[in-house]
C-alpha cells in the first residue's frame, strides 16, 4: 500500500509517469523503506494507464464487493477522463485515500 501512496503522491504532485526512484524518493523523505519488487510491480502494471482510469476501474470492482455494513462506496459517476488530476483529488477527498488506495490495488 505505502508504494501505491508514493505514486500517487507523485502523480498528484504532478510527475505523470513516477520513475522507481522517484518512488524511492517519496518514500524516503518520511523515512519508509522501499521494496524494489514492490516497486517495480506497481510500475509495470501501471504502465501506460491512466491514474483516473485505474481509480474508477477499482471504484467499479469495489462496489460489487458485499460491505456488511449497508454503506455504498460508488456514489456517482466515474471521473472522466477529462477530470484528470482533479477528479484523482476529489476521490481521495470524497472517499477517504485508504479506499482510493483499496480500489487501484484491486486493479493491480
Amino acid at each position: 500500500m505505502k508504494v501505491v501512496a508514493a505514486y500517487l503522491l507523485a502523480v498528484l504532485g504532478g510527475n505523470t509517469c513516477p520513475t522507481a526512484e522517484d518512488l524511492k524518493n517519496v518514500l524516503g523523505s518520511v523515512g519508509a523503506d522501499a521494496d524494489d519488487d514492490r516497486i517495480e510491480l506497481l510500475l509495470s502494471n501501471v504502465k501506460g494507464k491512466d491514474i483516473t482510469e485505474l481509480i474508477a476501474s477499482g471504484r467499479e470492482k469495489l462496489a460489487s464487493v458485499p460491505s456488511g455494513g449497508g454503506v455504498a462506496v460508488s456514489s456517482g459517476a466515474a471521473p472522466a477522463a477529462g477530470g484528470g488530476i482533479w477528479a484523482s483529488v476529489c476521490s481521495i477527498k470524497r472517499f477517504g485515500f485508504q479506499k482510493v488506495l483499496f480500489c487501484i490495488s484491486l486493479v493491480l
